[in-house]
C-alpha cells in the first residue's frame, strides 16, 4: 500500500490541485486521496478538477456542499442565487463554454460520493456532526453545512490547554480531517489548524489563501501557492 493523503477545498482551483499533487509526491498509481468536498464553484477550471480526480484510482470522495448545487444543476438545471454568487458562476461558465459534453461522466463523481468515510479510527467529513449521537443518525444536509463542530472543538482544544490531566476530544475518533470551514483569517499563514482532535484542511483555497494535501498518517503537509495569483 502507497501513502495516504487527505486534500482539502479544491473550488476549481486545477492550478492549485497539480502543485499539491507534485510537491506532496502523490503517486497515482498507488496512493491513497480522499477528498474533501467542495471540488467545484470559485476559481474557473472545476471541469480539469474533476477529470483529475476521476483518473486517480485509489479516490475516496467525500461530498460537499457546493458539490450538491452542482450536482442538481447537472440532473435539473436548478441555479439558485445562493450558489452562482457563492461561486457557481464560475463553475457553470465552465461547462457552458466548454465542457457540457462531459457532464454525464463527471456526474459519477458525485453519484459514488460519501457523506462521511472512516478509516483507521479516523473520519472525513465535510463539514461536520453533532458527536453525542452516533454519526450514521446525522442528516446528509447538517454533514455538509455544519460548522457548530469546528467550534466545539476549539472550545475543547481551550480546556485541553489549561485542564492537560483531563483532556476531552471530538467523538470517539482518534482524529477528524474537515473542510467546509476556511482558516485563512483564524491563521494569516495558512497552514492547516488543529483543535483537539480536528484538523481543517481549507486554508482559503477557493477565495484568498492556499490549497492544501496532507499525510494523514505523518501529519506532514504540503501546500499550492496563493490560489488568486494562479488565476490572476
Amino acid at each position: 500500500m502507497g501513502k495516504r493523503f487527505a486534500i482539502g477545498d479544491i473550488h476549481g482551483g486545477y492550478k492549485a490541485l497539480l502543485q499539491c499533487l507534485e510537491r506532496s509526491g502523490f503517486n497515482e498509481k498507488e496512493d491513497l486521496l480522499i477528498c474533501l468536498g467542495d471540488v467545484t464553484d470559485g476559481w474557473s477550471e472545476t471541469p480539469e478538477c474533476i477529470d483529475k480526480l476521476l483518473s486517480i484510482p485509489n479516490l475516496i470522495y467525500i461530498l460537499g456542499n457546493h458539490d450538491l448545487w452542482l450536482h442538481r444543476w447537472f440532473e435539473y438545471g436548478d441555479d439558485p442565487y445562493i450558489w452562482l454568487a457563492q461561486g457557481g458562476e464560475a463553475a457553470r461558465t465552465a461547462y457552458v463554454d466548454r465542457a457540457m459534453s462531459k457532464i454525464p461522466e463527471h456526474k459519477k463523481l458525485f453519484d459514488r460520493g460519501v457523506f462521511f468515510y472512516i478509516l483507521d479510527n479516523m473520519l472525513f467529513i465535510h463539514g461536520g456532526y453533532n458527536d453525542t449521537r452516533p454519526i450514521e443518525e446525522t442528516l446528509p444536509r447538517d454533514m455538509v453545512w455544519d460548522r457548530d463542530m469546528w467550534d466545539i472543538a476549539i472550545n475543547y482544544e481551550k480546556w485541553n490547554a489549561t485542564h492537560p490531566e483531563e483532556t476531552v476530544k471530538v467523538g470517539d475518533y482518534d482524529t477528524i480531517f474537515i473542510g467546509h470551514t476556511k482558516t485563512s483569517r483564524l491563521r494569516p499563514d495558512l497552514t492547516p489548524v488543529k483543535a483537539a482532535n480536528v484538523w481543517t484542511l481549507d486554508q482559503g483555497g477557493g477565495w484568498e489563501g492556499k490549497l492544501t494535501i496532507m499525510d494523514i498518517d505523518t501529519k506532514e503537509f504540503f501546500q499550492s501557492d496563493i490560489v488568486k495569483n494562479l488565476y490572476p
